[in-house]
């Protein structure tokens, strides 16, 4: 697993965890993790939880760790990959035993973050420096610590999509259809993988939204309105995923998919095409190399729609690195954060956006460059009441449930019609936004 997997969870699962904040682990709350001045200062035994179970097998984090070493010798990392991340710790964070570093799950409310993690420090100090500091921010108060941003997009194989005589990338969901529809006529590739059984791949499609609309307050409209409303981004990623699995353009069986079989089967060309993010390149062109493929052969592109003539991408973070509030080890854990950000090379060897503001773009997006796509920051000030009335409708747009329904339906595996069910969606979210006074 290489980025974020399945989420069991719904609101009780919410409400679990914030009741297990009243016990010992509650009395933490408010906790600050301080950076030691010196390094030598920064001393014992940090766990960290980690959702790149590749980079722990191929000894890469321990490599890390020696590099963090060289300025923080008192300090001992040992480091736990979780396969199934967001639900293995899910569990744990019921106890106060959920490691000494860790990334935030996504079932966390952001209300509850100082319940669990050490403030970082103020959103004033630390937004000079970072990107993404609002995504983490609770009263003024940071509590997390994005590695990387990452961008939404296409990862597709250049030589099999130029194999079917599509060369240009598509201005529209009708264009990019029909490009699937040639690739389908012209090669052997599967037109479109869905990754159906890892489930967390799916969530990936939430990131369409504000890459539609070409608009900072995407997330302002998601608390604010129905996010299946007619033209609204979500229904028009929804609708394209949905259109490539009715038409027959994804793979056979989605019940049999697998994420990272389906890297090297992309690099070789067998896969077409995955919706992703930035941060899957750099792992599909390494399996290129091992595989004996052309790296250069994997490209990436935006979602197909231009707005005044212009693709747009939304930046965000990926998962934040935060401290455990209960950690005996707390500077040395956020000595662990803030090495791991600033000094470590992991943004660039993951061919990502940094986190630091005056870092230069990846390599990566210089295709992107090249064409002008807009790259948007988007406002998360309505981040948390979003969340929240995701949790409350149980409609999970940060999990991968409705999007496994939508692919059934797709394929006729459950009944029903896409508009009635998005409609549903719609009437859902608007009764928990309703009820939460939102």
């Amino acid at each position: 697993m290489n980025r974020r997997t399945a989420l069991a969870g719904s609101i009780a699962a919410v409400a679990l965890l914030a009741s297990a904040c009243t016990g010992s682990g509650g009395s933490a709350t408010g906790a600050d993790a301080e950076a030691p001045d010196d390094p030598s200062e920064a001393k014992g035994s940090i766990t960290v939880l980690t959702h790149r179970t590749d980079l722990v097998q191929d000894g890469t984090m321990k490599k890390y760790a020696a590099e963090f070493n060289k300025t923080y010798p008192g300090v001992t990392v040992k480091f736990e990959g979780l396969t199934d991340y967001e639900g293995e710790v899910k569990i744990r964070m019921n106890t106060e035993n959920y490691g000494d570093v860790l990334m935030i799950p996504a079932v966390i409310e952001k209300k509850d973050y100082p319940k669990f993690f050490a403030s970082l420090g103020t959103r004033k100090e630390r937004a000079a420096t970072y990107r993404f500091t609002d995504y983490s921010t609770v009263d003024g108060k940071v509590y997390g610590q994005s590695p990387i941003g990452v961008v939404p997009g296409f990862v597709y194989n250049k030589a099999v999509w130029s194999r079917a005589g599509v060369t240009d990338w598509p201005t529209t969901p009708g264009e990019f259809l029909d490009a699937l529809k040639a690739i389908k006529a012209k090669t052997d590739a599967v037109p479109y993988y869905t990754n159906f059984k890892d489930m967390w791949p799916l969530t990936q499609w939430t990131n369409v939204n504000g890459s539609v609309s070409c608009d900072t307050r995407a997330t302002t409209k998601l608390a604010e309105g129905d996010p299946w409303a007619e033209g609204a981004d979500l229904r028009v990623g929804d609708t394209l995923l949905y259109d490539i699995v009715r038409g027959g353009l994804a793979e056979k069986d989605p019940t049999t998919t697998n994420w990272e079989a389906s890297k090297p089967r992309l690099a070789k060309g067998e896969i077409a095409t995955m919706w992703l993010g930035s941060w899957a390149v750099v792992q599909i062109r390494d399996a290129a190399k091992q595989a004996g493929a052309d790296p250069a052969d994997i490209g990436f592109m935006p979602f197909p729609v231009r707005k005044n003539g212009v693709f747009c991408a939304v930046t965000s973070p990926d998962y934040q690195q935060a401290v455990n509030v209960n950690s005996d080890n707390k500077q040395a854990a956020r000595a662990w954060i803030d090495w791991f950000t600033d000094k470590s090379g992991y943004a660039e060897a993951n061919l990502a956006l940094s986190p630091l503001k005056d870092a230069p773009l990846p390599d990566i997006l210089a295709p992107y460059q090249e064409a002008g796509v807009k790259l948007l920051d988007l406002d998360d000030g309505k981040g948390a009441e979003v969340k929240s009335i995701d949790n409350a409708s149980e409609v999970g747009i940060f999990k991968p449930d409705y999007r496994q329904d939508l692919v059934d339906l797709a394929r006729g595996a459950r009944k029903g019609g896409l508009d009635d069910y998005l409609t549903a969606l719609g009437e859902r979210w608007a009764e928990a936004r309703d009820a939460l006074g939102s």
